[in-house]
């Protein structure tokens, strides 16, 4: 089999996921109740038997380190490896990554050891399950030197993202990068695919396959982005192939688009299945018990393991890993990323003695509409998202207010009785 080596973009300062990417990297963002966003990617490639991968990062890394060092351990038998690169200072280059194409063109030392026909550049902020081995089969056969993988979008998302134009045999003849709302780009369309997908405009998913030689040709200048500058050059050179992707795919780069991705994992047929036995997702094995419900009703709702829920109602809602819900609280329309510890009976009494709320969501609670990062402390009878009172956009100190979204940060302490 070709070599293959997949290297996973972290990103940079993630400020459209502000405040959840203040304290850590963009993939390290949890997920799902259990995951974080840099599983999916990586299971993709897993997958795929795809075990040679890099994940590029430079801000707030220290909990992505942790997560990818503690989960992702291959056998002294194979060649597999998970290995962070991080931007680092060189007698060659002093300063930081300045766009994707930069990240791999400074990271070309540790590439090259690995001796690959192919580089597989996948983003680390998208939820998607893609068959890579696919995608490298028809990017062998199309004899093109650069493919890029695609999927179909109305024109209101196209205005937003990369546009690619085809021709009949699936070559990218032209590329727009984020032509906005009113720019006449009909001829750009696509008809429908043959799995049913309608017609539309194809919109770079930001996931590539370069031939080894195409790589280091494409990145032999000061080019920073793979988007905006080495594939729209690319492609008035050399031969570009789009891999048309029919299955659902989301980019969660905003906390509009997180919040929803997550929900949307809680109705009865979400498009996102991580029930998957034969493609599983993996993360993190934390040996927790089972959760446990005390007396309480969950409609629509997922909870991860290790939580105590006791006497509360949880509607349409994510339970993160041990996340405890006292008696009387409702949770509606709520993604609760849980915590990373328990607390001792000893660190709860003191607590209260201080009057200061325990880590979870505390008598009486009742949240709608909100993000409460990990280990955040709901004091009893808090009323977030649900009386009819002015919410601005912005940073509140310990909560921030995004696209009409509740994000209570991380450590946050919200004492008894708090409205927002």
């Amino acid at each position: 089999m070709s070599e293959v080596l997949s290297i996973i973009l972290g990103g940079g300062k993630g400020t459209r996921l502000i405040p959840l990417t203040s304290v850590r990297a963009k993939p390290a963002v949890p997920f799902g109740g259990k995951f974080r966003l840099v599983d999916i990617p990586l299971s993709n490639c897993i997958n795929a038997n795809l075990r040679q991968i890099y994940v590029l990062t430079q801000f707030n890394s220290a909990s992505l380190h942790l997560h990818i060092s503690k989960t992702y351990l291959f056998d002294t038998f194979s060649k597999g490896f998970v290995e962070i690169l991080a931007a680092e200072q060189t007698f060659e280059h002093s300063d930081w990554y300045g766009g994707t194409a930069d990240a791999v063109r400074k990271n070309f030392v540790h590439f090259k050891s690995q001796n690959p026909d192919y580089y597989l550049i996948l983003s680390g902020d998208q939820l998607y399950r893609m068959d890579l081995q696919d995608f490298l089969k028809k990017h062998h056969e199309s004899g093109a030197e650069i493919s890029i993988a695609c999927t179909t979008v109305s024109r209101q998302d196209a205005s937003q993202l990369g546009i690619l134009k085809v021709d009949k045999n699936g070559t990218i003849t032209e590329f727009m990068e984020k032509p906005g709302p009113t720019k006449d780009i009909s001829d750009f369309k696509a008809p429908a695919s043959e799995k049913g997908k309608p017609e539309g405009y194809l919109a770079s998913m930001g996931i590539y396959i370069f031939n080894s030689a195409a790589i280091e040709a494409s990145l032999d200048n000061e080019r920073r982005d793979f988007g905006k500058e080495i594939i729209p050059d690319a492609i008035n050179h050399v031969k570009v192939n789009a891999y048309r992707f029919d299955g659902y795919w989301e980019d969660i780069g905003t906390i509009k688009n997180f919040y929803e991705a997550n929900l949307e994992l809680t109705t009865l047929n979400p498009r996102f299945d991580f029930y998957d036995e034969k493609l599983p997702i993996y993360t993190h094995m934390r040996n927790l018990p089972p959760s446990k419900m005390n007396f309480s009703n969950m409609n629509q709702s997922i909870a991860a393991e290790g939580c105590i829920i006791t006497n509360a109602n949880i509607t349409n809602s994510i339970v993160g890993v041990r996340t405890v819900i006292e008696q009387g609280a409702s949770l509606n329309r709520v993604v609760c990323m849980g915590a990373d510890y328990y607390e001792s009976d000893k660190q709860k009494n003191q607590k209260r003695e201080s009057g200061t709320p325990t880590i979870g969501i505390g008598k009486g609670a009742i949240i709608k509409g909100a993000i409460i990062d990990k280990n955040a402390c709901i004091g009893e009878s808090c009323r977030i998202g649900v009386d009819d009172i002015p919410r601005n956009d912005g940073n509140h100190g310990l909560y921030h207010i995004v696209d009409g979204v509740i994000v209570i940060t991380k450590n946050a302490i919200l004492p008894p009785g708090t409205m927002i």
